[in-house]
């Protein structure tokens, strides 16, 4: 089912949650809301459930207006971060409960309701679970129950909000892998919300990255992290340095250092250049006027990388910079050396933009 969001607004008092939300979900995409706390992705996911209401815009499914349509009448899952599982209930109980409550005309018969349940905790490969209480689940399994419960109404729409985000780091990355896999056996369209870059890079079709209630931009995991839009996306997705300086006839000039742009890179008198630690290089000898004098101030492994901090010689702040382990090691660099950076990619954006 296709979503169609429309100039969405909305405000709680004198906050402004959302300001003109336009987006366009295909029928069996896998979308992230992206951003940080406050930035309004829950209230929108909540605003597509039916659980808020917008003071203005529209939300429609598969073409026809659903914005004053009642929660019931949506066809959503909904799965939140705390489960939201019954603890009274055994495991099967809990996902046969949106069955057996529907109306008496609607509702399965008890073999088909037992077979749906059996064949969802398949599906979640937890089938051994069934007799077992919620409180007697480890943390990564009652999310993938209350997936699978969410699941069984068939709905049409499944919307997931921080789904991951009580979980410890391990078993969130085995979480996400595993949704992502069961996505594309299902194919039912589906919306989630996530602070964790990584999370949403990693699963998502496409990320919508939002912040103070606007779209910055809505793109592959590849285009919003290659090519931001903003300099917000640019800090927001990963690590990045900042360098302050001007563009004229196509280099960027940082202090003393000059570096080639991209032909077309238009002048800027003030600008800002952005470049993430894996696109920088360390050299001990001088390429000339296109790098930057460091120090090395610390070094700390970091699994198969390697992240060096330095201080740049004319004190415009700290550098950090990443390389693989083994390059690392054959160039063997030690804290307090003196070193030259020389930028492999920098990013443009007016000083303006930064607003």
């Amino acid at each position: 089912m296709s979503i169609s969001i429309h100039n969405i607004q909305k405000s709680f008092g004198a906050f402004k949650a959302l300001s003109n939300v336009n987006l366009q979900i295909e029928g069996g995409e896998l979308v992230a809301l992206l951003g940080p706390s406050g930035c309004g992705k829950t209230t929108l996911l909540r605003i597509i459930a039916g659980l808020e209401t917008p003071d203005a815009g529209q939300i429609l499914f598969e073409g026809e207006d659903a914005t004053e349509r009642d929660v019931r009448e949506r066809g959503v899952g909904f799965v939140f971060q705390h489960y939201a599982l019954f603890r009274h209930m055994t495991v099967f109980e809990n996902i046969a409960f949106g069955l057996r409550v529907r109306p008496k005309s609607l509702r399965p018969k008890e073999d088909e309701i037992q077979q749906r349940v059996h064949t969802l905790l398949d599906l979640v490969q937890l089938d051994f679970l069934a007799n077992r209480y919620p409180p007697q689940l480890s943390g990564g399994q009652r999310q993938r129950i209350a997936l699978a419960r969410a699941l069984a109404v068939e709905p049409k729409v499944l919307l997931l909000d921080e789904p991951f985000g009580a979980l410890d780091a391990k078993v969130r990355k085995e979480l996400r892998r595993w949704l992502r896999r069961l996505h594309d056996e299902l194919h039912v369209t589906s919306v989630f919300v996530t602070h964790d870059q990584e999370e949403a890079l990693e699963v998502a079709d496409r990320v919508v990255v939002l912040n103070h209630g606007k779209v910055e931009q809505i793109g592959t995991p590849e285009d919003v992290y290659d090519h931001p839009a903003t300099p917000f996306v640019y800090q927001f997705l990963g690590d990045v340095n900042l360098f302050h300086g001007r563009v004229q006839e196509g280099h960027a000039r940082i202090g003393e250092a000059e570096v080639a742009l991209p032909l077309g890179t238009e002048s800027h008198e003030s600008a800002i250049f952005f470049a993430r630690p894996h696109e920088i290089d360390i050299l001990r000898e001088s390429p000339g006027a296109s790098a930057l004098s460091a120090t090395i101030i610390d070094i700390r492994p970091l699994g198969a990388t390697v992240r060096i901090e330095l201080d740049r010689e004319d004190g415009q702040g700290l550098i950090e910079v990443e390389m693989v382990r083994d390059h690392y090691q054959r160039i063997a660099l030690k804290e307090g050396e003196a070193v030259f950076l020389q930028p492999k990619r920098l990013r443009v954006f007016g000083e303006h933009e930064l607003q």
